[in-house]
């Protein structure tokens, strides 16, 4: 039946073409965004767990610049503990020379104080120079806290979040603090490393002993601020690797994100032609159904 109310023809085109059209939509924004769930009405279950990757993944990056921090803040503490152990030219290897020789019987000593004081400066100000970002290990104040967590990794299982730390004893490597009770400022018998003064000894026996007593004293802080730096190359060597491992980590979790929430462009690209040839048939099928009404006025024609 010919109808001039009703072209069921044209509504058929005319659905079809609305079809067409928002399909076509659809892979035009996946193809601009790049990613096929990109709202959460795309896909309510796959856009909340891309959300909560992506939200895990920018913790991930918060670790990694602290383990950045954390690596450098370590770096110079060790590079100021070397310095304190020296060479033979400086530091508490130097130190430990000096007193051996000042035991030769007969030798100026106060012209060996006179080095050995400016080694003592000299340690004490690469000490306080060891600060970075307001941080300072090895010449401590009051303030300085006994122990210090430098965050090391970030999990989440379900919705309880966990967060690693490596934990620091700042005593292990305080060379100078403020109730002298560091490596190289706590007295043992008459006096510190820091405040060991050879000028007025003599050749007697009790002198000597006093000299054995200092080297003795030296000797032992070596050990124990080679200790230290041995135990912060070790965090060096911690941090790296979890910093190393954070990178790799973001890697997956980018990588997961991207296999829930990306377009396969090769696909898109494939339909959005398929649409576009879709699309042009249906404006044709539609101007064929609406020239269908035409042909009535031929019945009325004399």
């Amino acid at each position: 039946m010919s109808s001039l109310l009703t072209n069921s023809s044209a509504m058929t085109a005319l659905q079809t073409l609305r079809s067409v059209s928002s399909q076509l939509s659809t892979t035009q924004t996946r193809i601009s965004t790049g990613q096929r769930v990109a709202t959460a009405s795309d896909n309510a279950a796959y856009w909340s767990i891309a959300t909560s990757m992506r939200a895990d993944n920018a913790a991930l990056s918060a670790v990694s610049d602290s383990l950045g921090l954390s690596a450098a803040t370590v770096d110079t503490e060790y590079t100021a503990l070397n310095k304190v152990l020296g060479d033979s030219n400086s530091g508490l290897t130097k130190l430990q020379s000096l007193l051996v020789e000042a035991k030769t019987a007969g030798i100026d000593r106060s012209k060996i104080q006179s080095e050995i004081t400016q080694i003592q400066q000299d340690m004490k100000n690469v000490a306080s120079a060891a600060t970075f970002n307001g941080v300072n290990w090895l010449s401590t104040t009051a303030t300085t806290p006994a122990t210090v967590n430098l965050v090391s990794s970030f999990s989440r299982v379900g919705a309880t979040p966990t967060t690693g730390s490596i934990t620091v004893t700042v005593a292990n490597y305080s060379l100078y603090t403020s109730t002298t009770s560091g490596i190289l400022d706590t007295v043992s018998g008459s006096a510190s490393v820091d405040t060991i003064n050879i000028g007025a000894l003599t050749d007697s026996a009790a002198d000597q002993t006093t000299l054995d007593g200092y080297i003795a004293q030296v000797t032992a802080a070596i050990g124990t601020v080679s200790s230290g730096a041995a135990n912060l190359g070790a965090i060096k060597n911690r941090i790296s690797n979890n910093s190393e491992f954070v990178k790799s980590l973001m890697d997956s979790v980018d990588r997961g994100i991207g296999q829930l929430v990306d377009a396969d462009m090769n696909q898109e690209s494939t339909r959005l032609a398929a649409l576009q040839v879709q699309q042009q048939l249906g404006v044709q099928a539609l101007s064929i159904a609406n020239n269908n009404s035409q042909s009535i006025l031929s019945l009325f024609r004399g």
